[in-house]
Formats: C-alpha cells, structure tokens, sequence
C-alpha cells in the first residue's frame, strides 16, 4: 500500500513578463472531429539545443578570457572551444563583444555587470571566476538570465593559506619595514624588534577552506587557534583543535585576528569603528580575504590610537589602491599585492580548475563548483542522473497535452520512491520538469540555475508529492508523475479520474519510458517523438497505423497498446524517429477505428 506525503513549491506571484498564450503551440493544430497535427516548425526549444546545433555543424563555442589565465588551463580550453584572450577591456568592450560569446572567464579585476548578461542577448551561458571570490560578478543577474557562474574554490586554498602566514610572521618581525631599513643603509635592531607567536591567541574569521587550512599552519607555530563562522560546523573545527566562538568573543580576546570571509552585504565593512572599539588594545590584523570587509578609515583610526598595533593587508576596497593611500604608506602596514593565489602552482591548478569547470557546464553537465545553482551533492546528481531526462520529457510530454486556451498555473510532482521522507533530494528533478514544461511555450533557457526564478516568474504553482512505496528502498525512484489541473486537453485520454492531465514515467534499462497517460497504461520508449491514439480495440488497428507510417518511411521504434478491456477502448502509444508528415497523420485520423490522436514532439 502506497502512502503519501507531500511539499509545496508555491509560486503564486504574477508575471510581469510578457508571456506567449498557450496557445504558442503553434506547431499543433486543432483540426475538425479528432485530430492534432503539426501545422509548421516546431518552435525552438530555446538556448539548450545551441551548442548541440553548433556541434552538428563541427563549429565550437567560443570563450572569452578577460584576464590572464595559465597555459595549462588555456590549452585545455583550446581543445574544446575558440579561445580569445582579450584583456584589459573597458565595461563597453566587454559588452560589445560579449554577444558572440558562450562562456566568460575572468579573475577579480573584471566586472561582470547585469549590463553584461543584458549585452549577451542570451548567448552567454557560462561565466568562470578564476579564484574563490565572485563579488564582481552580478550573480542575481546570472541567475535571471539562466547563466551558470562557476568559479575555482579549491587549487589556489593552500596558496593563499600560505600567504596569510607569511604576512603573520612578517608583520610580527617587522620583515618588511626592516628589508626596506638595511636596503635604505640603516642598521636599527631596536626599531624593529618583535613579537613571538607562540602562545599568542589567533582569531580565524571564517571558517572555510582558506581559513581552516590558516589554523592548520598557526597551530604548528605553537597559536591558540579560535574561530568564528555562522556557518562552519563545530565538529570540522574540533577536528583540528579550534574553539568556535561568537564573533564579540573572537575579536575581544584575540592578540591577532586573520580575515577569511567573503564580501557580502553582511560582512562589508564589518571591522569598523564599534569592532575595533571592542578589540585587545595592540591587536593586529592580517586580511587576505577582500578589501570592503575592513573600513579603511577606521583601521587607520585604530591604528593612530593604538588599538592596533600593526595591520597586513593583501586586499584593499579599491584596488589598485591610490598612490598617496595613507593606509600603503603606513609604516605599521605590510601590504603586497593581491598575492594570496600567486604561486606557479596555484595559477596552473587554478587555470586547470576554471578551465574544467567552464568546458562540463558548457557541455551542459552540472558543475560541483557552481554558485547560482542548488548544491546537488555529487553522490545525488549521480544516482538521479538516469531520471534527469525523464522528468524533463514528462515535463514537454504534459505541456503539449494542453488545449491551446488553457492557462497553466498549477502542477503536481510525484515522485514514487520506498525511500524515507527525507532521503531523496528532488531539487534537480523539480527543475528538469520545470525546463520540460516551460521551454517549449517560450524563448527562455531553463536550467538548474533558473528553474525556481522562471516559474516564480510565471506565476506557476509547483507542488511535489512523495509516494511512498513498500520494498526495497536500493532504487531512488520508481516512477515519476507530472500531472497538471485546471486545463483542457488537446487529448481527452490524456486526463485522470480527478481531471488533471497526468502522464507517468520510470527509467528501463537506463531510458526513459511512458508508462501512464490519463488512466490508460502504456510502455513507449521516451525517444524521437510520439503518437497518441485512443481507438476502439479491434484486431488490425497495428497494421493499419504501422503501414501509413511505412509508406512514408517513418521509422518506428517502439510501440504499445493500453486498453480498459478487450474490444473496448485503448491507447495507442507510437514511437517514431521522424515527424511524419501532416498527410500521413491525417491519414491515421482518418481510420474508422481512430477516436482521437495527438502528436507530440520530444
């Protein structure tokens, strides 16, 4: 016995976009008595089929670098796509040139503005950081025009944990301002003498990559390692013996405060005059996370009162940072460059992280490393990745079932599992039937990215529902259903007992079939595109469809009949590889035998 429990993905806000009526199905035409056939070129599925377009044709999508990138990254680039490597555009160069682009990498020194994605006129469906942070990249924007931002959060992690120590132990030896004393002819041992860090209290703000693997290091120095980070869990920083603390304990107690977090409308300026008014008189600070986290007027503030005694900064709010910064020339201030990332090793692995990253989501594959889009765990994308193209054909199948004066506004998703309530994430399946269901009425390219923003964007109503199923839980799912209410069908066969238009799908031997239209059973492959019949059952029905399509050398690739009892009525369910021209469909219609049919393009 089946038991269900149910969630909902409610929707319920207006469009302010101009939507196409339904009856934007343009390729499907009502004709008199029973019949809908293709009446012109099917509409285009949107963005998705480019690439596929492109690859028929031998051409290659093209990339476009901003900044500098490592060879190994570039070559790996080279082998897939045009590469150009345009650096140092302005903000209007970059648009100019965007619209011929399919993918965009840069570093930290390129915006990448809402007028961009606007520029791109729907083109750009990548864009790459090379690095960790993505403040410079309208991430909002990417997301609303159905554009992946990946980035490389992990090759350059040891790179810039190294250089967080290194300017901890040069600014507590005063290295830098000694080099330049000895260097200018001066011998001033006393000037510069030090302080020790063993036994002194490190505050790690941020508790991610880079700053987990600082404690690492400071703890080998002999530091009491604490930290502070909303979002880390406690049990990884125990892991390593590191106290987690709230964030007045942290800078209170600390004798030196590391910055890691990134730049949000959270953390901007988040040492400021209040935090630095709170801090050990004579603390000091290393930051080598981004510049807008520290109020620069307030670090020098803190400085000229002693509150802290000497500050290390990789990162500036404005970078370059003027000439006359009186932060630069600070003489209790070591600074470099934005050096955090720069060793040959972290550049190649960063240019091969990026590279890779960018290649898989324009082959359309979900990248780990992206930021706009749910994070699917690995493991989960793997095991739903036979029902991805299911739930999307589900999807296109449902829409297409819909009377031209229909509007859609509520649909149910159910998933058939003997899995637990909370044991299948449903994220990436929810988006490929909102892609299947929304591509072929419109323009827009749905993705994982942009899937929830669409439908809310279009007013729809999404709710899923969990069937629970007895028996072994070893398969995530056993079947999908897509059912939509509060429509006419094109297909009268094609509605449930309760009136929802309702197909049902489950993955044979690794592909997709139609297993239920309406309350009729069937089992068709998902492949190529479909004929729907609902006929009297009576012997010959087979021959009489499979020789029209013969003759005009439509080849079928799988079939099935689905009836209520002998010789009463049934379903028809044809697979054909090729779209079988309008007079042979209407020949079909034409059968005595024939109540109704529809085709449906896949």
């Amino acid at each position: 016995m089946a038991a269900v429990s149910s969630w909902n993905l409610v929707f319920a806000q207006p469009s302010k976009e101009k939507r196409p009526p339904s009856s934007s199905l343009s390729w499907a035409r009502s004709f008199p008595s029973k019949s809908h056939l293709p009446g012109g070129a099917a509409p285009t599925a949107g963005r998705a089929a480019s690439l596929a377009v492109l690859s028929l044709l031998g051409a290659k999508p093209t990339v476009l670098v901003t900044e500098k990138l490592g060879d190994a990254g570039l070559d790996l680039l080279r082998d897939f796509a045009n590469v150009d490597c345009s650096y140092n555009l302005s903000p209007e160069e970059l648009c100019t040139k965007i619209s011929l682009c399919d993918a965009l990498i840069v570093r930290s020194g390129t915006k990448v503005s809402r007028e961009v994605f606007e520029s791109s006129g729907g083109r750009l469906k990548v864009v790459g950081r090379a690095g960790v942070g993505i403040d410079n990249v309208d991430v909002a924007a990417a997301t609303e025009h159905g554009c992946v931002v990946v980035n490389a959060p992990t090759a350059n992690t040891i790179a810039a944990a190294e250089h967080g120590i290194a300017l901890l132990a040069s600014m507590a030896r005063n290295i830098a301002q000694a080099d330049a004393s000895v260097k200018a002819g001066k011998w001033q041992r006393n000037k510069y003498v030090g302080v020790s860090l063993v036994g002194k209290t490190l505050a790690i703000m941020g508790f991610g990559k880079v700053g987990s693997e600082v404690a690492r290091r400071a703890k080998g120095l002999g530091m009491l390692v604490i930290a502070h980070d909303p979002y880390a869990p406690a049990d990884r920083a125990r892991a390593i013996g590191v106290e987690m603390v709230s964030f007045d304990e942290a800078i209170s107690t600390a004798d030196f405060i590391s910055l890691h977090m990134p730049l949000t409308p959270a953390t901007s300026k988040m040492l400021n005059d209040d935090t630095f008014a709170k801090m050990k008189k004579g603390v000091r600070i290393v930051n080598v996370a981004r510049g807008g986290v520290i109020d620069e007027e307030a670090l020098l503030r803190a400085l000229a009162s002693g509150i802290v005694a000497q500050a290390a900064l990789d990162v500036f709010t404005e970078e370059p940072p003027p000439q006359d910064s009186r932060l630069v020339q600070h003489e209790n201030v070591t600074v470099t460059p934005h050096l955090g990332a720069s060793t040959t090793e972290a550049q190649e692995g960063v240019a091969i992280e990026i590279a890779d990253a960018v290649i898989g989501a324009l082959k359309g594959e979900l990248a780990a490393t992206a930021v706009n889009a749910p994070m699917v765990p690995a493991e989960v994308i793997s095991e739903l990745a036979p029902y991805v193209d299911l739930a999307e054909k589900l999807g296109r199948l449902a829409i297409q079932l819909v009377a031209g004066g229909s509007g859609i506004k509520s649909v149910k998703v159910g998933y058939a599992s003997a899995r637990g309530p909370d044991d299948l994430d449903t994220r990436l399946l929810r988006a490929m039937v909102t892609k299947g269901l929304i591509e072929p009425i419109s323009s827009v390219f749905v993705n994982l990215v942009n899937a929830d923003f669409t439908a809310k964007q279009r007013g729809l109503r999404i709710t899923e529902e969990r069937i629970m199923l007895d028996g072994s839980p070893e398969n995530a799912l056993e079947y999908i259903q897509v059912q939509i209410a509060n429509v006419e069908s094109k297909f009268a066969s094609a509605m449930s007992e309760s009136g929802e238009i309702r197909v049902e799908g489950k993955v044979k031997d690794g592909k997709p079939h139609l297993t239920m239209v309406g309350s009729f059973g069937v089992d068709v492959s998902l492949e190529g595109s479909l004929i729907l019949c609902r006929q009297i059952d009576q012997p010959g029905m087979i021959g009489k469809v499979g020789s029209i399509l013969g003759q005009e050398n439509v080849n079928v690739n799988y079939m099935s009949v689905g009836r209520t009892a002998p010789g009463k009525q049934a379903i028809m369910t044809i697979g054909v590889d090729e779209e079988p021209c309008r007079e042979a469909l209407m020949a079909i219609g034409e059968i005595p035998a024939i109540e109704e049919f529809v085709f449906l393009k896949l």
